[in-house]
């Protein structure tokens, strides 16, 4: 058995394992990281830890302690009043803000990461006070974001349309964009009414202020400023007001956004300077939000990209590119590689997968048999729309700002919506762009 089938099989059972018996799968994967790296690879523990997602790491913590203060200070719940007032209390429209809201900061250049860290917050915030599912509320921030980078001036649609260039392949930007983010809302749209949209759409129907004032005297809420369990919501003039700590908290969260999506600053560092600024200024609120930073998430996709790193530092990633580029059939190999895109991306960087496998798909699109637009299209929504797996980085930031209470189920739930996407995605991608494009 060759040493990259090895490593495959181990990652199998990593999964089996920590899905069966309760153990961090994190953990699992920086162990079995450690045993294939030096036992298989023979490579040095240096190496091994080469592949830790320092730059996640930050993101994770920095992000998830700023948002644990503006949580602790009622910052948080005076945005999600605000919210409510903006859709005149239809919380059945707040999933689709969020996702136009990300679709639309991705769509003008910023990082996918960057816009779910700072909208996913606030947007689970107001799925834990109002009573959404927070998977609906997080995949749809996540979909919308993916969606949006795949513009003529996006992330995504930058970095796919750059290498079809380089690799002297006819594209399309418009259709990439289009259909990327078509089949973002139809994921979006199955999310809604499968997981409580229907619901929120029959609340919607009382008198949005009845409703507003029904969730508040059951006590929906996060408990922090804002209307006590037993009394009705506040009139917008009774919100949460703004002292000095909230006002200073939403100056630090407006820095956080322009620096992150204008000057392309790391969010990560720029969240733990805003959020030790606060603390330095007002330290009673800073108590305990340490300990709220989601750590058993930061362990879990630590873990998972370290040995998923692992892989493509020793090739194995490559070895299943070269084994596809091979096969005989280029229809059945077109498959093949938007499978292996869907996989790889859902536990590793999307804008890597783009970068990398579409050239190995350059061999059978010169030979004219596979339509180059549909295939480069297919293969970069397969890659993309399994970013709400909480092994990503979207995903991962979902889970870390879920509430406490709901953070287990949440990224349960979120692994099996992005396994299933990860099957799905490239059969309905392959049916629907690459086949027609091959017949024709």
């Amino acid at each position: 058995m060759s040493a990259e089938v090895v490593a495959l099989v181990v990652l199998v059972l990593v999964f089996l394992i920590a899905t069966v018996r309760s153990i961090n799968m994190g953990a699992l994967a920086l162990v079995a990281a450690f045993v294939v790296g030096t036992a298989v690879f023979g490579v040095e523990v240096s190496d091994v830890l080469g592949g830790f997602p320092a730059n996640l790491f930050v993101i994770l913590v920095g992000v998830t302690y700023l948002f644990a203060l503006a949580r602790n200070n009622g910052t948080v719940d005076w945005i999600v009043h605000r919210a409510v007032v903006a859709v005149r209390g239809r919380v059945a429209l707040m999933p689709w803000v969020m996702f136009v809201v990300c679709a639309a900061i991705t769509a003008i250049g910023a990082a996918s990461p960057a816009a779910v860290a700072i909208v996913a917050p606030v947007a689970m915030g107001f799925a834990a006070r109002y009573r959404i599912n927070p998977v609906m509320m997080g995949l749809m921030v996540v979909q919308g974001a993916t969606g949006g980078s795949f513009s003529p001036i996006g992330i995504f649609g930058a970095i796919t349309n750059g290498v079809v260039d380089k690799s002297h392949l006819p594209g399309n930007p418009a259709v990439l964009f289009f259909s990327a983010m078509g089949a973002c809302a139809l994921i979006s749209l199955i999310g809604f009414l499968t997981l409580g949209g229907t619901k929120l759409l029959q609340r919607d129907r009382e008198s949005p202020k009845e409703q507003v004032t029904t969730l508040a005297r059951t006590g929906a809420g996060t408990g922090s400023a804002g209307s006590a369990a037993g009394d009705p919501e506040p009139a917008d003039d009774d919100l949460p007001r703004l002292d000095a700590q909230r006002s200073l908290t939403l100056v630090g969260l407006l820095v956080l956004a322009v620096g992150a999506l204008v000057f392309d600053l790391d969010i990560g560092f720029l969240a733990l300077a805003v959020a030790v600024a606060l603390t330095l200024i007002f330290p009673s609120a800073a108590r305990g939000t340490v300990d709220k930073i989601s750590w058993g998430t930061v362990l879990l996709v630590g873990g998972i990209v370290t040995y998923v790193s692992l892989l493509e530092d020793q090739g194995t990633v490559k070895w299943l590119g070269d084994g596809v580029a091979h096969v005989g059939a280029p229809l059945l190999a077109a498959f093949l590689i938007c499978l292996i895109g869907a996989v790889v991306s859902a536990f590793a960087s999307t804008t890597g997968i783009l970068g990398a496998l579409i050239p190995l798909a350059v061999p059978f699109l010169q030979t004219g048999q596979v339509g180059a637009v549909g295939l480069v299209t297919a293969l970069a929504i397969s890659s993309s729309v399994v970013d709400c797996s909480p092994f990503s980085t979207n995903g991962a930031l979902v889970v870390a700002n879920a509430d406490v209470a709901e953070r287990d189920n949440v990224f349960k739930r979120l692994m099996t919506w992005g396994m299933t996407i990860m099957v799905v995605a490239p059969v309905l991608c392959w049916v629907i762009l690459v086949v027609p494009g091959s017949l024709s």
